[in-house]
């Protein structure tokens, strides 16, 4: 698993590269095209690989049915509304696709989406996306997965609500159509998301379980949860970006500006470079250090004479003879006549 690799545009994820930061666009467009473009620019410069889009229509998630059962009651910012109305309200026009993927091009900045139906992802194909990701309510739509898989493009599947088998359904339709290039995102399906319900610790345990390059989709305020994620090995980390959450939207309660976005990217970056290189054990060698101690002569001594507490004592620097003999050595003698500060070593005295 170590060694597996999923490319996506002209970066190489793995375990030993830093991870693939995503803004999310989402439903932060403000209904604006030219804040839309705002957002992707500002995504650049605050340090994303890529700006990521939800290509949908009302239709092609839901039905327009006043019914309670199409209302939303999960404990989220839109409990109260009708499924279809948020869709329809938070759903970006798909000839925006056009201008964006053409800005995103020219500012040298990843651009894909999460495409919602099989004629979001025959739209999305003109564009040559980098790849296509499924979102967390969408795993189980085997059928849509499928045909997203068959597009040799790497596959980024959140889990937000998934189980088990859910995931295991999902990596096997890709598998079928021959697609090996899959990453799962961890994932909670809440929004925001509370801190203590992110169960970060899976991360590791979905790599091994399900054999892939596993990252973050995150839902939660603030940048804690991405951190802990890198220190865990995620290799993406998915954020909603936002260029001012004054413009409100579906998602701007748990989305980050730019400011905040920014300090994320520096510190997974930084959090990233502490961790090191990939070890699979503790170095058996230690550094050399001026500052360890070792074992020095710290009183004249002739030949003939016995080491002893008063004539030898472990201090720094770290010249001499490991501290680890200092309590055999006691009682041993001298070989010849050394002034104190001398470095101690076993040529300066008798065996026997």
């Amino acid at each position: 698993m170590n060694n597996a690799v999923v490319h996506i545009g002209q970066s190489k994820l793995s375990l030993s590269t830093r991870p693939y930061i995503v803004a999310e666009l989402s439903a932060n467009h403000g209904n604006s095209l030219e804040l839309a473009l705002k957002t992707v620019s500002a995504a650049k410069s605050a340090g994303a690989d890529a700006i990521k889009l939800q290509t949908y229509t009302a239709d092609s998630i839901t039905f327009n049915h006043k019914s309670e059962i199409f209302k939303i009651n999960q404990g989220t910012v839109w409990d109260g509304e009708y499924l279809y109305d948020l869709y329809e309200k938070a759903h970006m026009p798909w000839e925006w696709h056009d201008p964006i993927f053409k800005l995103a091009k020219e500012l040298g900045i990843d651009c894909f989406s999460s495409p919602f139906s099989p004629e979001a992802v025959d739209y999305l194909k003109k564009f040559n996306p980098p790849a296509f990701k499924i979102a967390s309510f969408e795993i189980t739509d085997i059928p849509l997965i499928k045909y997203a898989a068959k597009q040799n493009k790497p596959i980024i599947i959140s889990t937000g609500i998934a189980n088990e088998n859910d995931i295991k359904l999902a990596l096997d339709a890709c598998h079928q159509v021959g697609n090996s290039e899959v990453i799962l995102l961890k994932c909670t399906s809440a929004y925001p998301a509370p801190i203590d319900s992110l169960q970060l610790r899976l991360i590791p345990i979905m790599r091994k379980q399900f054999n892939t390059l596993v990252g973050l989709s995150d839902h939660s305020k603030g940048i804690i949860a991405p951190t802990i994620a890198t220190s865990l090995n995620a290799v993406f980390i998915e954020k909603h970006f936002i260029l001012d959450k004054s413009v409100g939207g579906p998602d701007a309660h748990f989305s980050l500006e730019p400011k905040e976005f920014k300090e994320m990217v520096d510190t997974v970056h930084k959090t990233f470079e502490a961790l090191g290189p990939e070890v699979n054990s503790f170095p058996s060698t230690r550094p050399k250090s001026q500052f360890a101690r070792s074992l020095f002569i710290v009183k004249d001594v002739k030949r003939g004479d016995c080491i002893s507490q008063e004539n030898i004592k472990s201090i720094r620097p770290s010249h001499g003879l490991h501290p680890k003999y200092y309590e055999s050595i006691l009682g041993k003698t001298f070989r010849q006549d050394l002034p104190a500060g001398t470095p101690l070593s076993k040529d300066h005295y008798s065996e026997s």
